[in-house]
């Protein structure tokens, strides 16, 4: 009898590798599809904004989204930035961005997904961060930071230029 369940036990165990490399590979496969999707998504979002479809544009963005823009002023919630944004769609004119550089990253049940992105832009290059959110079946974006990429050699330049601006910002800020 002790045989019989040695021998019952090591033929189970001959098949636990193969079933854990399958569920392995299956989420390894759901990963990547998942982080196919988000790159589509933020890929048509971008496209959208460079062809100034302005519903294309906020349909993938998340009811409750916020953009936070280049300038310190600059952090919208989603009916604030479809309001300060549509006079660019309108014209025909919003931005064109292009991702030249896009890293994804998901939690484990794979329902958040957080990347960072440099862009191609007509400010030169930036960079994009956020967070994607899945309802639905569908990725949403939750939260966007813009941000100008400025060379490091360069800051105090930068430095400079902003101090004015951002002495006032901080004075009226802390006021309140």
């Amino acid at each position: 009898m002790k045989k019989l369940i040695l021998i019952s036990i090591l033929f189970s165990a001959s098949f636990a590798p193969n079933y854990l490399n399958a569920q392995v590979k299956n989420i390894e496969k759901n990963i990547l599809s998942s982080k196919k999707k988000i790159h589509k998504n933020l890929d048509q979002w971008h496209k959208a904004a460079a062809n100034a479809n302005f519903e294309e544009y906020f349909n993938l963005m998340a009811e409750d989204a916020i953009f936070i823009g280049t300038d310190a002023t600059e952090n919208w919630t989603l009916p604030e930035f479809k309001k300060f944004s549509k006079p660019y769609f309108d014209a025909g004119k919003a931005w064109d961005f292009t991702a030249i550089e896009r890293y994804i990253y998901l939690n484990e049940d794979r329902k958040i997904a957080w990347f960072d992105e440099l862009l191609d832009t007509q400010m030169g290059i930036c960079r994009g961060s956020g967070t994607l959110v899945k309802k639905g079946g569908k990725w949403e974006i939750k939260h966007y930071v813009l941000s100008i990429a400025i060379p490091n050699d360069h800051v105090s330049e930068i430095t400079k230029i902003k101090k004015k601006f951002d002495e006032e910002l901080i004075s009226k800020l802390k006021k309140n």
